[in-house]
């Protein structure tokens, strides 16, 4: 018999039991800070006891560090559904999924009434899901196509400095001016083709590569979310 406080030994029930804690935390967290968050309250909305969330996590930074874990795989699990084809619709995309997720926003901009103490701490990096050891090969899969062009080089940094200055940007101006999400994200998705594409017609068969390219790319950063998740719930 399981002793009293333990989560259960099945599994999809353990899982099931995270997921509803890390739903608790995204609430309140979105509603009170991070700071103001404590165990009790996160116990009493998920409807479990204190001890048993301390079973599946040691503080309460490693609990954030699991929801956040999950919004990134939720976010580019959402991405890979919408099925960009080239360089430009990708981050388009990227750019459209992040503005629907308050807490990823947050983290983007070091929202210090969301965030509290973790604006100060590098778990709340604003790196999104993408390592460059998967983007590398992508870029020179879509250059090889025609895609995009080889120079100036540098695709991950000139990527990264359109998607998050267009995102900061759009915090930064005052509410009657600040673009709408849909115009930002179709505002990423034009500077990217207008910097990196070749303004070349692809033949069919590189245009189809360039699109298999690219939902590989993705297939590829959902896998690596979706280990990550699986080490903060313990899997």
């Amino acid at each position: 018999m399981a002793r009293a406080g333990r989560p259960p030994r099945d599994p999809a029930r353990q899982i099931e039991r995270a997921h509803r804690i890390l739903d608790a935390v995204a609430e309140l967290v979105l509603r009170w800070g991070y700071d103001k968050t404590t165990i009790d309250d996160i116990a009493q909305r998920a409807g479990v006891a204190k001890g048993t969330i301390y079973l599946h996590w040691k503080t309460r930074d490693d609990i954030f560090a699991a929801l956040l874990r999950r919004e990134r795989l939720l976010m580019m699990t959402e991405v890979r559904d919408r099925a960009p084809a080239t360089l430009s619709e990708l981050f388009g995309e990227f750019a459209r999924a992040l503005l629907r997720r308050p807490l990823l926003q947050a983290v983007l901009t070091g929202d210090s009434q969301v965030l509290g103490k973790l604006t100060r701490q590098r778990r709340t990096s604003t790196r999104w899901a993408l390592t460059e050891a998967a983007f590398e090969p992508y870029v020179a899969e879509l250059v090889k196509r025609g895609a995009v062009r080889e120079d100036p080089g540098d695709h991950l940094v000139t990527v990264g400095s359109i998607v998050y200055g267009f995102l900061f940007l759009r915090e930064s101006l005052p509410d009657d001016t600040r673009p709408s999400d849909e115009r930002v994200a179709e505002l990423v998705a034009d500077t990217i083709e207008r910097t990196l594409a070749t303004g070349r017609p692809l033949p069919p068969a590189d245009a189809e590569a360039a699109a298999r390219a690219t939902l590989e790319f993705l297939d590829a950063s959902v896998e690596i979310a979706r280990r990550k998740l699986e080490t903060s719930l313990g899997l």
